[in-house]
């Protein structure tokens, strides 16, 4: 196996994430994880396929997001998770903000859009972070940065990106559109 192969294929250790990122990386498989976020993106978009509009402003529960704000969602912390990757990988050592998900979530007015600019956006993000990923030699997975005030290794963040796709993947076909298909 390629030495960038095998660093993409390992499974972060526990001093690579702060502890809360346990609960996502531990949903991701074990293998390539370039090929993990490859193989998630033709679920995804099978899994929102046949939503409509209508069914994507739903809400479960009162004071939850709606289908769109849930992608929109995924789509920030992607992004951020990712530029945190690149500033890890490329060895600076700027300290990185942490984000407040419910103020990105309010200021995105991802209820405004069309569903199909969501799953679009999604998908070039998506591939953009599967490029980065891709990109990366042996070295640059193991480097850190500091983000949230805790290290963290770009091979770190590309786990947390699977898993917490997986996460909010599982969320809406049970929570938003297993109820709507009944």
């Amino acid at each position: 196996m390629p030495a960038t192969a095998a660093a993409s294929s390992r499974r972060p250790a526990a001093d690579e994430h702060a502890p809360y990122y346990v609960r996502y990386i531990g949903l991701v498989p074990d293998g390539d994880i370039v090929r993990t976020l490859e193989s998630q993106l033709p679920q995804m978009l099978a899994l929102l396929s046949g939503v409509t509009d209508e069914q994507a402003n739903h809400r479960y529960a009162p004071g939850k997001w709606s289908v769109k704000e849930s992608i929109g969602h995924v789509i920030d912390a992607e992004r951020v998770f990712s530029y945190r990757a690149l500033v890890a990988a490329r060895g600076d050592s700027v300290a990185l903000p942490g984000f407040e998900q419910d103020d990105y979530v309010k200021m995105g007015a991802f209820d405004s859009r069309s569903l199909r600019s969501l799953v679009h956006e999604l998908e070039v993000v998506r591939r953009s972070s599967i490029a980065l990923f891709a990109s990366m030699s042996a070295e640059a997975w193991d480097r850190r940065v500091v983000a949230s005030g805790n290290p963290v290794t770009a091979r770190a963040l590309a786990w947390i990106i699977a898993g917490h796709e997986l996460h909010h993947r599982q969320v809406l076909r049970e929570k938003y559109l297993a109820r709507q298909a009944s």
